[in-house]
Parts: structure tokens; C-alpha cells; sequence
């Protein structure tokens, strides 16, 4: 999917996430989706291995190594 698609995809969820409806999303795109996200969690093989607001996980040094590229 294009890059204005995506960023049009996730104005969409903003937008929904705004009205108080709660959204689960499965995202490949851990950025962009911890950047919107209330809360986050990160699997490793399949196991919840960080949990804690989008901001935070984005902070945080091992998800920014591991995950997000440093």
C-alpha cells in the first residue's frame, strides 16, 4: 500500500479513535501506529514483550533498537 494511502488510512482511525470508539489494530508499521496509539503492545515470537502507552513504547531504547531502526 502507498505511503498517501497509508497516511489517509490512519487519518480514518484518528478520526474513528476520536469519536471514543476503541480500535485494535495489527500493525507492521510500528511507528505510525505507536505515534497514534493510546496503548501499545509489542510481540516477540508471538509473546507480549512490551506494553505501556504509544509514547512510552516509543521512548523506550530496547523498543527503539529492536523495533524501531535506533
Amino acid at each position: 500500500v502507498s505511503p498517501i494511502v497509508m497516511d489517509e488510512l490512519f487519518d480514518r482511525i484518528i478520526e474513528v479513535r476520536n469519536t471514543g470508539i476503541a480500535i485494535l489494530m495489527v500493525e507492521q508499521n510500528a511507528r505510525q501506529a505507536l505515534e497514534i496509539a493510546d496503548t501499545g503492545y509489542v510481540l516477540v515470537t508471538g509473546e507480549n514483550r512490551y506494553t505501556d502507552t504509544g509514547a512510552a513504547l516509543l521512548a523506550n531504547p530496547d523498543v527503539r533498537r529492536s523495533f524501531l531502526g535506533g
